[in-house]
């Protein structure tokens, strides 16, 4: 393929034996694996992809031996601007990235933030993220959870990703902190959907999707818990959800979890403290999977923030409990 500075391709072949019956739009995505099928079947309804000399469909079935040409500018992805900020980037290769996302910093410009989210910093971190969708960002963040995201660097590695993620062969581990004692491993498996009156919410509902999470305590004291949690699906809002729905809300959750409920034997030094926490105490801790592309297996795993680790001294100093069973399947937080 020839490629200019201006990231022009022209190109022209001819179709081998082994192609026959193949939709053309299935074939120049492999032929073009940075590029996904729909961007694909763009160029051909725009009459950049020639076969023989003529237009052509996507669904035009290859015979063999045909002559493709195709002549297109690539265009960017986004028309979102790159804007510099620092990125804690914990692995890196020619084709992705793991970094951890740092509380309050949005993940994609929406609604009430148009700028200054990651989507700008990783276009100023890379020019090659602007001919990304979504500037190779596969799965998000809330704004106030801190922790692990993979980035994809190239379209092949972004649609694998995404691939990965619709099979559950990423796994995300989060740790959580929440009210009340949890001393059990289990899980939720309820659909998530919209609440019904309240639109910036989810809620459990019957007509919502599938989603499941896996609990597990890390550290069980009188009125809070250190949860370990893994995730099936990737609903929007689904570990705060979910844990709303067992009863154990998580701390600082504003919204499925009022701040100021908290038990009354809690003491009052405590009860300022989680009070005034400003955030969900979510943190995305680790991310394992096999690289879509080496093969090879990746495992990403870091520590507590400042906020939630200094919370959690807080939590142990007053709040531990004066009996704590051994035998529990409980460990303390690395």
């Amino acid at each position: 393929m020839e490629t200019n500075l201006n990231n022009q391709i022209s190109e022209e072949w001819t179709v081998s034996e082994d192609a026959i019956g193949q939709r053309i739009d299935q074939y120049l995505s492999h032929k073009f694996p940075e590029q996904s099928r729909a961007t694909i079947q763009q160029w051909i309804k725009q009459g950049y992809v020639k076969i023989d000399g003529n237009d052509t469909k996507s669904k035009f079935l290859l015979k063999g031996f045909e002559k493709i040409h195709v002549e297109l500018v690539l265009q960017d992805r986004t028309e979102h601007l790159p804007q510099e900020m620092p990125l804690d980037i914990c692995y890196e290769d020619e084709h992705l990235l793991i970094l951890n996302k740092p509380v309050g910093l949005v993940v994609h410009p929406g609604s009430g933030n148009p700028d200054n989210t990651l989507l700008n910093g990783l276009l100023a971190y890379s020019s090659e993220q602007k001919k990304l969708v979504r500037a190779g960002i596969v799965h998000r963040l809330d704004k106030d959870t801190s922790g692990l995201m993979v980035v994809a660097k190239d379209g092949e590695t972004q649609q694998r990703l995404i691939d990965l993620l619709k099979e559950h062969d990423i796994k995300r581990e989060y740790v959580a902190i929440v009210r009340g004692q949890l001393s059990h491993t289990g899980h939720v498996d309820q659909p998530i959907g919209r609440h019904p009156t309240q639109r910036v919410r989810m809620a459990v509902h019957h007509k919502g999707k599938p989603a499941i999470t896996h609990y597990q305590p890390l550290r069980v004291f009188k009125h809070f818990s250190l949860m370990k949690l893994n995730l099936e699906t990737g609903r929007t809002h689904q570990i705060r959800v979910h844990m709303h729905h067992l009863g154990h809300p998580l701390v600082g959750d504003p919204l499925y979890g009022n701040p100021n409920r908290i038990a009354a034997d809690v003491v009052s030094e405590l009860k300022d403290l989680v009070r005034a926490f400003p955030r969900q105490a979510l943190h995305a801790r680790q991310l394992e999977f096999i690289h879509p592309i080496t093969q090879q297996p990746i495992s990403i795993k870091i520590g507590l923030p400042e906020d939630m680790e200094q919370l959690l001294e807080d939590i142990e100093y007053y709040d531990d409990l004066d009996t704590f069973d051994d035998q529990m399947d409980v460990e303390y937080v690395e």
